[in-house]
């Protein structure tokens, strides 16, 4: 049985099937904004925090991500980046959720979960990382998206949907992209064109609260307001805007940018999912390497499925049950990393790498 999938797109897949892949030719690696999927990128992360592969004093990775990938993410800047990983997987895997819960208290248990593997004394560590340079993708809410009375909320979603279909430059009249970046200036792709925001330094006070604001999801989780050193405002979950990818976060041709992902598919915001022709902008695509549980791994896993965000509500009155399947997926997928470590220092992995579909 396959238990990995290698996709890659135009520019990349060209240097995997020439054998010129090494993890040193990866300049990013990227976090999707995708709730509890992130569980089966466990294993890869781990695996190359051990390793040390990626990274280096004179040329660090940028880590980009939004919602659970740059809570993921953060964890890599840590002192002690497994053990912080781990405990952040224990936090998140607990979060406490039943019928009286209110998206105040939802923020504070995630509060919690952040403070679990983010320790206040190990920030500065974190910001000035020799080998990883964290950019953080939070949405700044407009108009009636900022409200935090539901039914408000809902009409400003209600409309900011609509407009999205329209074309996605209408996302950007209820929110605002601002980007939190460690490292002397803000990364590369913050000055592309199509960028369209804000990039924020990190610093001690802002780093924790940056981070809790770009998992903060709409109309669940209460949004973070007046983030110290970005623009006033309340800050929600990024994946609106950034949900997988909609960046070239690579500087050079033979860069390679690197996602752990449940399945091939790339989605460019959160209300594109349901829209199957919204893709990433042109090239965004071209260097990037996805790597992600096969569908017969997958079949493998309680239920046969992985986890995802309705997994609150269908067993909300079993909170174990929940907590025993997604312990399940983690451990189902943690050899996964090591072996795509292998795949790459072996060579192999010029055989099984096949092109990204292009939605």
């Amino acid at each position: 049985m396959e238990r990995l999938c290698i996709r890659a797109g135009r520019r990349a897949l060209a240097m995997i099937r020439d054998g010129g892949f090494r993890f040193d030719r990866v300049a990013a690696c990227v976090g999707p904004a995708v709730g509890p999927r992130w569980l089966v990128s466990s294993g890869f992360d781990l695996a190359l925090l051990r390793s040390g592969a990626l990274g280096s004093k004179s040329r660090p990775v940028l880590l980009a991500g939004s919602s659970a990938g740059a809570w993921r993410f953060a964890a890599w800047l840590q002192p002690e980046p497994e053990k912080s990983y781990r405990r952040l997987l224990d936090a998140y895997i607990g979060i406490p959720c039943d019928r009286r819960s209110t998206p105040a208290s939802l923020k504070s248990a995630l509060q919690e979960v952040v403070n679990a593997y983010l320790e206040d004394d190990a920030v500065p560590f974190a910001l000035a990382h020799d080998h990883y340079r964290l950019a953080v993708t939070t949405a700044r809410a407009k108009h009636l998206v900022a409200a935090e009375t539901p039914w408000v909320q809902k009409v400003g979603l209600a409309l900011c949907y609509l407009g999205n279909r329209i074309g996605r430059r209408h996302l950007f009249r209820f929110f605002e992209r601002v980007v939190f970046y460690s490292g002397p200036r803000p990364p590369p792709f913050c000055f592309r064109p199509g960028f369209r925001g804000t990039a924020v330094a990190f610093n001690p006070v802002n780093f924790k609260h940056a981070v809790l604001a770009s998992g903060a999801i709409p109309l669940v989780i209460e949004g973070v307001s007046d983030i110290h050193g970005a623009p006033r405002g309340v800050y929600r979950d990024g994946g609106i805007i950034d949900y997988h990818l909609d960046h070239d976060y690579t500087v050079k041709p033979d860069d390679v940018a690197l996602l752990f992902h449940h399945d091939d598919r790339i989605i460019p915001g959160w209300l594109d999912k349901k829209l199957r022709g919204r893709r990433p902008r042109a090239g965004v695509l071209d260097p990037l390497l996805v790597v992600y549980p096969s569908p017969q791994l997958v079949e493998t896993f309680p239920g046969g499925k992985i986890p995802d965000r309705d997994d609150f509500v269908n067993m909300m009155d079993d909170p174990a049950g929940r907590i025993l399947y997604w312990r399940k997926v983690v451990e189902i997928c943690g050899p996964l990393g090591e072996e795509f470590v292998e795949l790459v220092q072996s060579g192999k992995i010029s055989s099984l790498a096949e092109p990204l579909r292009p939605d």
